[in-house]
């Protein structure tokens, strides 16, 4: 009799599984066993705000494995990820099965443990707890608000804005911010400035530089030396003086570390530093929370990666302190425990900050272990944990004022220098992490000097400068800008900035966000017509609300009433809204992008194809357009919106191709080439006198950018499928590889499919095996067949289980569990009821209306369904519209759903 566990992740389940022994048996939920169904109705504002839960096929596989699994238990842990969504989790498995009353004699507990350590994991089961409903009702009321905004805004976007895909409760917010920082960008008007510096010497010969502050007894501003006369000016009054030290300020800073990562700051530093982007980097430090092999044992090397807390437990203080006086000296460890608090709006501190779970796994030691996006961001959370408790950086900051007998024009000269390294001996923020470059000039040293010191001229040089406009928003300050305002979650921003760049609302250019056209439209229209529901005090007010309800402050009806009054209100004002009024709206608001001055000064809506017609916007069936309004008389048409065929990348190809050089070992050239269906790698040429022989070709994988993809990254492509491990219960090899629909692992026959994030030339074991634990619960190996060796499977299959030994198949008796067949079972079924598996969508040699009758798939041969009457012909005919109405409400409503 064992007790039994419930975590999200089969990588999990194993490990814990193996911290508890055999008293507990430990399953994985796999994420959400049911989620509200993509259609009208999940959510009944008008019956409490009811909702409709449904359970897809790997929902309900892992709720029937579970309910097997408690037979004769007595108690069922809830284990899933200890924030909002896995208390989520929790909840709904609980439900599910007292909807099934299985949990009858046994009691239901919650434990919560913020790392997988064998430490972590048995303290959190000797202190288990109900579960949280005000957590639970804050989900619900964030998944039902999310639900709202989607399914009631996106249809109201289609109608009236064709061309557009989905409206979101913080996607579009996010989206705005984008699309507003661009707007600025393009208002934005260059100032020119100068600046006059001089080179000079100390009466000892050593140089230095500065700047002119002063000139005439007047400070100088940014703009006072704006155009080159007034600069050469000021370069003369320079070049005139004899001058001398007038003051030196020499000062004492002290520069503190930087707090552990939360999520925002982790996925903000993985960006400048590493490159990675938010998807990628949550995904690896999963991977780092969930477990990595060390000699043959699974250890999570980092806490829960989903936090906005700064605070470290008082063991892993302790133990980092400990590990920096020993390993840099007993200098760099401050005489008390720093202790943090965030300063991010909303933040909760609800869990620790991201850590690592044992400081002396070191980098350097975990390397061997690691895939290289593993490697580097470990070394990232590592470092900065550790620099987060080592004593302050101490720099000696000096300033000298140099002024000419007439006192006519000052200069200053600045410089630092590190008179303690402190933390920055291991941890600086930016870009670089050496100590010697930071944003004070702290590498920059002044020679010694003193005041009235003769100072020697050299060189002066009047420079012109042009004020920049902001910045775009990369992912690191997009980030920052949605916590500093206080819109989303740490678990949402990934996902958030996902759906932007999906839904062709944005691209990453350089890695910063560049508004598309149809990422504008939306944004002006919602602002037009929706301004308050992309406002963003008003969505950060609302996740005050939402926290307010986790914590038991507010109740969750009444937040969604009061928000679901006004908006479907607001909603409703829109229905006799015309398309031309829209229009109208969007060109006027738009105008200054779409039809910017001209520098000549002319009207520049003025039709460049008849010169008499206006341009404005105008709506197609495929969205909107820049057309003529002499049409049709001028048919001058300019498309918002680019075809996805047509982008940069077809550009940049010369000829069809481009060359990235030769193959390793061979003296054939590597190229980039465009097909009808995108971007691919080749090597080597087809040969003119074998025409059966073709080159090596390879389909470039999104996240894979054609204009900057390596040599190595497409020789890696090109030898696909790679090894990348054993995998560790079976003993067989997994392949990745690239196939029709996209990155896949396989294992012998079992083939299971990679996140279109995922890189399938890095993609290490623990990732694969996760990918093929959802394909590995529904098949089960009996074990080699007698005569050939040929494993025998049983697999889960439409219509239940059935046997199969390479191309044949044999149905499961009725009732039978998958787990119970036995192999003289198997070898019987297979000889007495044994057929061929057939090919799907094979062409029978049967007419054409008798083969839409009675032809049957594979899947439905092996199982044993039956060939459909010829008497439902006709029904089945007759229910195609329908069919395809509910198929295309359903894609409808999938669209709509928020980021």
């Amino acid at each position: 009799m064992t007790d039994v566990v419930v975590v999200e992740s089969p990588a999990k389940a194993k490990t814990i599984n193996k911290y508890l022994g055999d008293q507990f048996t430990v399953l994985a939920s796999f994420g959400h066993v049911r989620d509200l169904p993509p259609k009208d109705g999940s959510v009944r504002p008008d019956e409490g705000f009811a909702m409709v839960w449904e359970a897809d096929e790997r929902g309900s596989r892992q709720i029937a494995a579970i309910a097997k699994a408690l037979r004769g238990a007595r108690h069922l842990y809830l284990a899933t990820d200890p924030d909002r969504e896995g208390e989520a989790i929790s909840w709904h498995v609980r439900a599910m099965l007292e909807e099934k009353n299985l949990l009858k004699g046994i009691e239901v507990q919650r434990v919560t443990f913020n790392e997988i350590t064998k430490s972590a994991i048995k303290t959190a089961m000797a202190h288990p707890r109900e579960l949280d409903f005000p957590l639970i009702e804050a989900y619900l009321a964030r998944r039902a608000l999310d639900y709202l905004v989607g399914f009631t805004l996106s249809p109201v976007l289609w109608r009236k804005l064709p061309g557009s895909r989905s409206a979101g409760r913080v996607q579009s917010v996010a989206l705005r911010l984008i699309c507003e920082r661009e707007a600025e960008i393009e208002v934005f008007k260059p100032r020119e400035y100068w600046s006059v510096i001089a080179r000079m010497t100390t009466p000892a010969g050593l140089p230095f530089t500065a700047r002119l502050t002063h000139l005439d007894g007047h400070k100088l501003d940014q703009f006072d030396l704006n155009d080159e006369a007034g600069a050469m000016r000021a370069k003369a009054a320079v070049e005139a003086g004899d001058f001398s030290v007038a003051r030196v300020e020499r000062r004492k800073v002290r520069r503190n570390p930087p707090p552990p990562f939360t999520t925002s700051t982790m996925q903000q530093e993985a960006s400048r530093k590493l490159g990675m982007g938010a998807q990628v980097a949550m995904r690896t430090a999963q991977q780092l929370y969930e477990g990595i092999d060390i000699g043959g044992e699974t250890v999570g090397l980092i806490t829960y990666m989903r936090t906005d807390g700064v605070q470290m437990a008082g063991e892993a203080i302790a133990a980092i302190r400990g590990h920096i006086g020993h390993s840099f000296g007993d200098q760099y460890v401050p005489e008390k425990a720093r202790i943090y608090s965030t300063k991010a709006k909303n933040a909760q501190e609800a869990h620790e900050a991201i850590r690592p779970t044992d400081v002396r796994r070191t980098p350097a030691d975990m390397a061997r272990y690691l895939s290289p996006e593993q490697r580097k961001l470990y070394e990232l959370v590592w470092k900065r944990s550790v620099a987060s408790q080592m004593q302050s950086a101490e720099l000696d900051q000096v300033a000298v004022d140099i002024t000419d007998r007439q006192q006519h024009a000052t200069l200053r000269a600045t410089g630092s220098i590190i008179a303690f390294d402190g933390f920055l001996r291991l941890y600086s923020e930016g870009r670089d992490d050496s100590p010697a470059k930071t944003d004070d000039d702290q590498d920059r040293m002044l020679p010694a000097m003193s005041e009235r010191d003769a100072i020697g001229r050299g060189e002066v040089t009047a420079e012109q400068h042009f004020t920049q406009p902001p910045p775009r928003y990369s992912e690191a300050s997009l980030v920052k800008k949605m916590e500093e305002i206080g819109i989303g979650r740490p678990s949402t921003y990934a996902s958030i900035l996902t759906v932007l760049r999906d839904r062709n609302y944005v691209q990453l250019e350089n890695r910063r966000f560049i508004p598309e056209d149809r990422g504008r439209l939306v944004t002006a229209f919602l602002t037009s017509f929706f301004e308050r529901y992309v406002d963003t005090q008003f969505t950060a007010g609302l996740e005050e609300q939402l926290d307010d309800i986790s914590g038991g402050r507010a109740n969750w009806r009444d937040v969604m009433s009061a928000f679901w009054s006004d908006f479907s209100h607001a909603v409703d004002q829109t229905k006799d809204l015309k398309i031309s009024d829209v229009i109208t709206a969007l060109d006027a608001d738009l105008s200054p992008y779409f039809f910017p001055q001209r520098e000549d000064g002319q009207d520049p809506r003025v039709c460049t194809a008849c010169n008499t017609g206006r341009l404005g916007l105008k709506l197609g069936r495929y969205g909107a357009f820049i057309g003529c309004s002499n049409y049709p008389t001028c048919q001058y048409t300019r498309k918002l919106v680019a075809d996805p065929k047509e982008g940069e990348d077809a550009a940049t190809l010369k000829d069809g191709m481009r060359v990235l050089g030769t193959a390793p070992g061979t003296d054939e050239e590597i190229t980039v080439r465009r097909g009808p269906w995108g971007l691919y790698v080749q090597q080597g040429e087809p040969d003119p006198e074998d025409k059966k022989a073709k080159p090596k070709r390879a389909t470039i994988p999104r996240g894979l950018d054609g204009d900057t993809i390596t040599l190595e990254q497409a020789a890696g492509l090109l030898s696909l499928p790679r090894i990348v491990g054993i995998h560790p219960e079976t003993g067989e090899s997994i392949e990745a590889g690239l196939g029709r629909f996209g990155p896949y692992v396989k294992m012998g026959a079992v083939y299971g499919s990679l996140d279109k994030d995922d890189d399938v030339l890095t993609v290490g074991l623990n990732r694969a095996v996760d990918a093929l634990a959802k394909k590995l619960a529904s098949i089960r190996t009996i074990g080699p067949h007698p005569k050939d060796g040929e494993p025998v499977l049983v697999r889960k299959g439409r219509f239940g289980p059935y046997i199969q030994h390479g191309s044949i198949v044999a149905t499961v008796p009725r009732g039978q569990e998958m787990d119970d067949v036995t192999m003289e079972e198997a070898l019987t079924l297979l000889k007495e009821k044994g057929k061929p598996l057939k090919a799907k969508g094979k062409k029978t040699t049967t007419r054409k209306p008798a083969a839409r009758k009675t032809k049957a798939s594979a899947e439905d041969t092996a199982e044993g369904k039956a060939a459909p009457k010829k008497k439902a012909a006709p029904r089945k005919t007759a229910a195609k519209p329908a069919a395809r109405k509910t198929t295309t409400r359903k894609k409808a409503s999938t669209e709509g759903e928020a980021g």
